[in-house]
């Protein structure tokens, strides 16, 4: 045979003598099993009744047996290859058991959820999951916290010397059972409990859980009755309005958080509820706690930035305040990054609590970007508020104390929030400015640089006025006035005239913009006064002075012919 013919065949059989080995290799391969020589054999025949082919299989033969309170069947369950065998028969029941009061207490699990392959293989899994696709041998169920470490509960697929591959709970989490019963196990209370009140009442709640429940509720109620009760008694015994202003705000958070404390310590010191109810309880518990500090915190700022800033308003558009108004500003900004983290502590909290980065970590990722745009443009409004409000406190363009001039009114900037600015306007009005809309509008601010304010005053006279008399007026009173200050920039101008008259302007100079308009206003009479005594003063002189305007008519003869 030609050397061509015996490459050529060779190439065409090899793959044919190598799939066998090779399916046997994917089939039995000891990556996609654990192997033991033996599995338990101190128990004896495994029931008919025990199915252990794949992980949901199995759970669901522990649960059934659990139910039935046949724990010897449910021992079979749990890989006791670390166990002597004379041991196994007396210590399997007990660790069977124990283990399915850690399942009920410790953790929330839907076993049909659980693969129902050999393999334990997700067919049905995203493309974007990196275990799609992939036969398991070792599936985690939970993460279980241990006071100074956490531990997981896990099945594995072992395969004795001769016999099929199984599923059991891991020895790993077998060596663990005593130390998480220890923790998550019944309470002496609950064992004191008559038997049928440790039975199941529906869903996964023992009677007990029903009754314990609303108590335990009721007793954190209470608690935090009686410290809102006490507070408000503490509030009216305060001779300081400050303290009486702080206790006042924090009263509310302050009640709940006693509420969630004591719930949480009578829950953890009398009962060990079951997974379905801490599943739900413990996310929530710390939801509000997170909630309760990041409100006591905000409110006692809030409570002495508006005691400090509605009382000192005024104080606060002075010149010598502007490490005042940066101060309080900076406080406003601190208090915003503060409700910034408290949400994202507290999220990351939950998320830790029901181990979403494990479930969900995948998912998350993958729809990160869609969920974003969506949530983007839902709160396309919010968020530019939000992002308005950051820009403020970095470029402090209106300060906490500031005095501006906003759509015509004068205004004093109270409260910079995450959505609108609280602008006090000098009738004690309060205008709620969206922080988007005070962004893009244009503002005078009257304090951002230097307190000083030119105010002018502008008197229309009569075009026979003496200008000079009234300049001579308005020096005296220049120079008599302390609220004026750059007194040889004070100026009498006449800046229009017209068939009508002629228009003078004083302008003067203020410390700050409080000052300035009182200053301004007095000049304005003062200035009035004196052009009214001047024209009295003349009234019988011929070829007088005149100061005050005049309407002047017209008069149109008709033609001879008309």
């Amino acid at each position: 045979m030609p050397r061509s013919f015996r490459i050529l065949a060779a190439i065409i059989l090899l793959p044919l003598l190598a799939a066998p080995a090779l399916a046997q290799t994917s089939d039995t391969g000891s990556s996609h099993y654990y192997s033991e020589d033996t599995i338990n054999a101190g128990l004896g025949p495994v029931p008919d009744t025990v199915n252990r082919e794949t992980p949901q299989a199995m759970m669901e033969s522990f649960l059934f047996a659990a139910k039935a309170d046949a724990w010897k069947t449910a021992a079979h369950m749990l890989d006791l290859s670390n166990m002597d065998p004379q041991k196994q028969a007396a210590l399997g029941p007990v660790l069977a058991r124990r283990l399915n009061q850690i399942v009920r207490h410790a953790m929330w699990l839907d076993w049909g959820d659980l693969p129902d392959r050999p393999d334990a293989l997700e067919a049905n899994a995203s493309s974007k999951n990196p275990l799609a696709g992939e036969p398991r041998r070792n599936i985690r169920l939970a993460i279980i916290d241990l006071p100074g470490r956490p531990v997981s509960i896990r099945i594995a697929r072992v395969k004795p010397k001769d016999g099929d591959p199984v599923w059991l709970f891991s020895r790993q989490t077998v060596g663990n059972i005593n130390e998480m019963y220890a923790y998550y196990g019944p309470t002496a209370f609950e064992r004191s409990l008559p038997a049928w009140m440790r039975k199941t009442a529906f869903w996964t709640l023992a009677w007990w859980e029903v009754i314990a429940l609303p108590l335990v509720f009721l007793i954190g109620l209470g608690a935090a009755a009686l410290v809102y009760v006490w507070l408000g008694r503490l509030k009216q015994h305060r001779r300081y309005r400050l303290a009486a202003g702080i206790l006042d705000a924090v009263q509310l958070p302050v009640a709940l958080f006693v509420c969630v404390g004591t719930f949480s310590l009578v829950r953890s010191w009398l009962f060990t509820f079951s997974g379905a109810v801490n599943a739900f309880l413990g996310p929530l518990q710390t939801v509000l706690i997170v909630i309760a500090l990041a409100l006591i915190a905000v409110r006692i700022v809030d409570a002495v930035l508006e005691r400090v800033v509605q009382h000192n308003i005024r104080e606060l558009g002075d010149a010598e305040a502007a490490e005042q108004r940066d101060l309080y500003t900076n406080i406003s900004a601190a208090r915003r990054a503060a409700i910034v983290v408290a949400f994202l502590v507290g999220a990351a909290l939950v998320l830790i609590q029901v181990n979403a980065f494990q479930t969900l970590g995948f998912s998350l990722l993958a729809s990160a970007g869609v969920l974003g745009l969506i949530f983007a443009f839902a709160a396309r409004s919010v968020l530019a508020n939000i992002m308005s409000s950051l820009q403020i406190a970095l470029a402090k363009t209106a300060r906490i104390g500031d005095a501006v001039l906003y759509a015509g009114d004068w205004c004093y900037v109270e409260k910079i929030n995450f959505t609108y600015v609280q602008l006090k306007s000098w009738d004690n009005r309060r205008l709620m400015v969206p922080v988007s809309q005070l962004v893009s509008n244009t503002l005078e601010n009257w304090t951002k640089q230097d307190a000083s304010l030119i105010k002018p005053v502008v008197l229309r006279l009569d075009h026979r006025a003496d200008v000079d008399k009234l300049r001579e007026a308005f020096g005296k009173f220049v120079e008599e006035s302390d609220d004026v200050i750059q007194k040889d920039q004070a100026k009498a101008q006449v800046i229009d005239h017209d068939w009508n008259g002629m228009v003078l302007r004083f302008t003067v100079t203020g410390e700050d913009p409080v000052s300035a308009w009182g200053m301004h206003c007095r000049l304005r009479e003062e200035m009035l006064k004196v052009a009214a005594r001047l024209e009295s003063e003349g009234a019988d002189v011929p070829d007088r002075a005149v100061y005050l305007p005049r309407e002047r008519e017209v008069k149109v003869e008709a033609f001879a012919g008309d």
